[in-house]
């Protein structure tokens, strides 16, 4: 799950829209939630996750990282095994 300003389809801003690079990059099925919609979420997801910023990535339940914090799992490889690729259809 991906909290964000915008949705995947169309990113509201660069930090946003290169996370979605990202997650399509690797071929991962992912859900989007538009921080921008509801005011309260946007704050709450700070909050619960203890991180000030958005997009913030959830995979499994666990809280990831924002934009910078993927960008740098991505430029690692650590992306690699906790990504799993969508299956073929």
């Amino acid at each position: 799950m991906l909290f964000m300003k915008g949705n995947k389809m169309f990113p509201s801003c660069g930090f946003s829209a290169r996370v979605v690079q990202i997650l399509k990059g690797h071929g991962v099925k992912f859900e989007t939630f538009n921080v921008l919609s509801d005011p309260a979420m946007r704050q709450g997801i700070k909050e619960f996750s203890d991180w000030p910023t958005i997009p913030q990535l959830y995979v499994k339940g666990e809280f990831v990282g924002g934009c910078d914090i993927v960008n740098q799992m991505e430029e690692s490889g650590d992306l690699n095994g906790l990504l799993e690729p969508a299956p073929a259809q």
